[in-house]
């Protein structure tokens, strides 16, 4: 496909735009990419150079892409040393529009997701079939550069664009390494299975990976967006980066993120009997239900630590938990709250980089087991298709994951309804 660009420049087309507080109006339809210039303002349609790409590099045509909570947090770059203009986006699908050297195992129109991680098949944590953290493509929110040349290829009138977490997927085209790329079931709609691409396969893998939940377990969830939505969704068949979300001191904090949503979902999926979902935006309550939530506690009701109300309500404790918030405070409850013997806590979400997490050691000694996950522990290339597969073969459902969508002209639509905590994910077409 697109044979006449391979190794051109390619240039996503300037268009006229009137910008109106956080939206963009496009007057024609073009090729486009959107370039952060500064924490926290709008977004803006810019005409960018995206060069060819390099050794073990590709060129992808992006067909849809997806807010997450993520670009969201670096965008405000509130907790983080701000690195600008740059393009967001790491959940999406698309098409391969050509290869650098070295690249043999895709080609010109394979259907592919980027991914934020990698897989470079050739370090000890590739090759260990019990780690998916990559030596060479490991997640770095710092990079804004290419591995290969410590260049970006990206620009605007010669001045470099920076990427964002290897894959940049607000820009009609985009360049990636190749080990972070998964090749797909081609017959895969793009515009469902794009939310595959972090979240969504975060939370289910906390569940059905990590947390390992058996048939008639009691799995807790902390936190009830998207992310932990999809932890509950596969505890009821057996029992989410890398997202960001809040919780303060004992309260958990409103921003919507997929991890939750996921987390119910996997726990749904894997057979749990009862699953608790733990947040304080009672809002939250009646969607987390159709994931198949049984029970909620806002901490905010009780005058005792959650942990405490969980073990009295579970006669000991939970065999489950997975903390999606991020919230050091709901990382330590998320621990407390399991049953001695067996319990298992997971622990996804991630913390301020000066948090320090503080429990008794008898609670370790009464085998109560702590555990992480990055990427719910899938291996990226080797993995995703799979995931993909279970979509397929409706094992999974990814449609009420999906609660907006909105044409690429409007990108910063998708950032308001993201402040808000009106959405789980929305979909950006980028034909539209």
């Amino acid at each position: 496909m697109a044979s006449n660009t391979i190794g051109q420049v390619i240039r996503c087309k300037d268009i006229k735009l009137i910008r109106t507080d956080t939206t963009l109006d496009l007057s024609q339809k073009a090729e486009k990419a959107a370039v952060a210039w500064e924490a926290g303002k709008p977004l803006v349609i810019e005409e960018v150079e995206v060069a060819p790409p390099q050794a073990m590099e590709v060129r992808l045509k992006i067909l849809f892409t997806s807010l997450c909570h993520t670009d969201v947090y670096f965008w405000e770059a509130k907790g983080q040393t701000p690195l600008f203009p740059r393009i967001f986006g790491h959940e999406a699908g698309g098409i391969v529009e050509s290869v650098g050297e070295g690249v043999t195992d895709l080609k010109p129109g394979d259907h592919v997701l980027p991914v934020f991680t990698g897989e470079c098949k050739e370090c000890r944590h590739c090759k260990s079939e019990e780690s998916n953290m990559c030596d060479l493509l490991r997640i770095n929110t710092d990079r804004g550069v290419m591995l290969n040349d410590g260049k970006s290829r990206f620009s605007i009138n010669g001045q470099p664009i920076y990427h964002f977490v290897g894959t940049s997927t607000f820009s009609e085209y985009t360049v990636v390494h190749v080990g972070c790329v998964a090749k797909i079931n081609p017959a895969a709609p793009l515009d469902k299975i794009c939310v595959l691409s972090c979240g969504i396969s975060t939370g289910l893998g906390a569940t059905l990976n990590v947390a390992k939940p058996g048939k008639g377990s009691t799995v807790a969830i902390f936190g009830l967006g998207a992310v932990g939505l999809a932890v509950s969704v596969f505890p009821s068949l057996l029992c989410i980066t890398l997202l960001f979300q809040f919780v303060l001191p004992l309260n958990l904090k409103p921003p919507v993120t997929i991890l939750h949503s996921q987390a119910a979902e996997g726990a749904r999926i894997a057979g749990a009997s009862r699953i608790i979902g733990v947040d304080l935006n009672s809002k939250r309550f009646n969607e987390a239900k159709k994931f198949g939530v049984t029970e909620f506690v806002n901490p905010k009701d009780h005058d005792k630590p959650v942990q405490e109300v969980l073990s009295k309500m579970t006669d000991g404790g939970v065999d489950r938990s997975v903390e999606c918030t991020g919230s050091i405070n709901a990382m330590i409850a998320a621990y407390e709250c399991v049953h001695d013997g067996w319990g298992v806590a997971v622990l996804v979400g991630v913390p301020n980089k000066d948090d320090a997490f503080k429990t008794h050691p008898v609670n370790v000694l009464n085998e109560r087991t702590l555990k992480g996950t990055f990427f719910g522990n899938y291996k990226p290339r080797s993995d995703l298709p799979l995931v993909v597969e279970k979509y397929m073969n409706k094992e999974l459902e990814l449609e009420k994951f999906i609660t907006h969508e909105v044409p690429f002209s409007e990108i910063n639509k998708a950032f308001e309804y993201m402040l808000r905590g009106d959405s789980l994910r929305c979909v950006i077409r980028m034909d539209a």
